[in-house]
């Protein structure tokens, strides 16, 4: 896994750059569409509970917390705020929006 090296917003976008070299920007909604809290995905079966249709388009990131050297915790302007997104996540996420995904 790459490390982390930049983290800006770009309008509604978050916008991450790895020492990889992979960058990108991921809009809110797509960060919020795969939230790995209990609240959207089981805990027990792993099925994701949250319905994308539920989720909308413009939807904000009012902020983004660090938590310790390994995740950030993010919280939508839906009220959404128990998600901790791991670095590794945040990571393929970059890479799929980058194109440089295997």
């Amino acid at each position: 896994m790459s490390t982390l090296v930049g983290l800006r917003r770009d309008g509604a976008a978050i916008c991450f750059t790895w020492q990889d070299g992979v960058e990108a920007c991921l809009m809110p909604r797509a960060l919020r569409v795969v939230c790995p809290c209990a609240h959207c995905v089981s805990e027990v079966t792993g099925r994701r509970l949250l319905d994308p249709a539920t989720v909308p388009d413009d939807l904000g990131l009012v902020d983004m917390q660090p938590v310790g050297n390994y995740a950030y915790r993010l919280l939508f302007d839906d009220g959404h705020d128990s998600g901790i997104f791991r670095l590794e996540l945040l990571h393929e996420m970059s890479r799929a929006a980058d194109g440089s995904a295997s």
